[in-house]
Formats: C-alpha cells, structure tokens, sequence
C-alpha cells in the first residue's frame, strides 16, 4: 500500500529465467507492494516454475511480442497504482519508493536511464544507447512541445488505473515499440506527467532486443517512424 492506495508491480518475461525469482521478491520485500503480475510470454524453459515460487500472480500470454505481453500484464492488474518494470536485474525495486512520491502530483511517472552517475558498471547504456535515447526523447520534446524528457524506452514507469483504462484501448504497437507508443499516448492525451532518474544496472543474462547492435538500431529507426506517425495523426489518440 502507498497512503492507502493498492500498488501493483506488472512486468512480461520471455528471457528472465535466471534473475526473475529474485526480482520480484524484491518487489514484495519493499513492503510497498501489495501484487506482482508476471506474464509469461512463451518464456524460456523453467520461468514458470521460477515464478510460481514467489507470491506472484502468474498468466500466460501466447501472443508474442513485447507489447503484447505488457498490455496482458497492465490489463490484469488491479492496483490503484501500476508500476511497470523488468525482472531482469537492471532495475532496483527500492527505486519505486522514488515513483511513488511523485504519485500525489502526477498521473504517470516515467523512469530515465540516461543520468550518468546512476547507470552501474556492465549496464547496457554506453554511448549509442544513452544518446540515441536522449535524440529520440528531444525529437517527441520538440514535435509534441511537452515537458523535458531524456529517454524513451526506459520500462520503469507508473501510471494510476483510472487514467490507463482511459488510453489502454489505444494503445496500436504490440512489439518492441510499446514503451513509446504508451508514452506518445499519454503526452497525446496531455495526461500530468514527470520524467525522474532511476538506477539502470548490468542485465543479467542476454536481451533478445538490445544484445544485438543492429536489433538496436532497427528498433530505434522504427521509434524514429512511430513517433512521426503519431504527430501527423496517422496513429490516432481517440
């Protein structure tokens, strides 16, 4: 509970078998935390059984893609307050307590990796990533005149419930792309948002996206793409 507000934690898996046991019970130890939605996106072998070891809420989701496995999650949750996140050991749970305190001002709190001083040793954010983030997230500042931002594919987020039942419906990018395609919807929307640094550490195991330079690169152009089809309407916001 958060000033007697139900908190739940919502994340998908396909390649966190080794680390996804430790994070979520690191959620709960925050004593913050009253769920945990763990969506199982044809994940590798054995996270099943990993999750069904914590106090995790577990649900399948056979469609595959990124955004398909989160739009499953944020839909089973049913906390007043939905923190989204990745249980591959780059995010620190105690980092929500940081979310949390900007809930009573703000409806969506996004999470940047871009702050120097808090991206660990071995983290997967060197100079191709941090600043084709931070280009990216000057580029929707620019087209979309909104409030300073400095990354856009950073998943530790929150969002109150009542204000994505309002948006979740249009919500168009099932893969990789949904991390912007949420938050172009939320700026679109005008929704009261805060960008803050968070922790980013060394990823345990290898990412199906980023651990591949030219994977990287294919996402971030097709961000590129998403994002102008947003300004020139051709995604819709209603």
């Amino acid at each position: 509970m958060w000033k007697s507000k139900k908190v739940s934690v919502v994340f998908s898996t396909y390649n966190e078998k080794e680390s996804i046991r430790e994070s979520i019970n690191d959620f709960f130890k925050t004593k913050v935390v009253d769920e945990v939605i763990a969506v199982d996106n044809n994940a590798a072998p054995g996270t099943k059984e990993e999750i069904l070891l914590t106090e995790a809420k577990y649900f399948l989701e056979t469609k595959q893609g990124f955004g398909h496995g989160y739009q499953r999650a944020l839909r089973e949750a049913t906390g007043d307050i939905i923190v989204m996140t990745e249980p591959d050991g780059t995010f620190v749970a105690e980092d929500i307590r940081k979310l949390l305190a900007y809930a009573d001002d703000f409806n969506v709190v996004f999470g940047t990796r871009t702050t120097s001083i808090l991206i660990g040793k071995g983290a997967n954010m060197g100079f191709f990533m941090k600043w084709g983030n931070f280009a990216l997230a000057k580029v929707v500042e620019i087209l979309f005149n909104t409030v300073q931002l400095t990354d856009v594919g950073c998943t530790y987020r929150l969002i109150k419930k009542d204000v994505l039942r309002k948006i979740e419906n249009k919500f168009v990018i099932t893969g990789n792309e949904f991390n912007l395609d949420m938050m172009l919807m939320i700026i679109r929307n005008k929704i009261k948002f805060i960008e803050l640094p968070i922790n980013y550490k060394k990823r345990i195991g290898e990412s199906s996206v980023t651990g591949s330079r030219l994977k990287a690169i294919i996402v971030g152009f097709n961000m590129l793409i998403l994002v102008f089809k947003h300004r020139l309407g051709i995604i819709k916001n209603n």
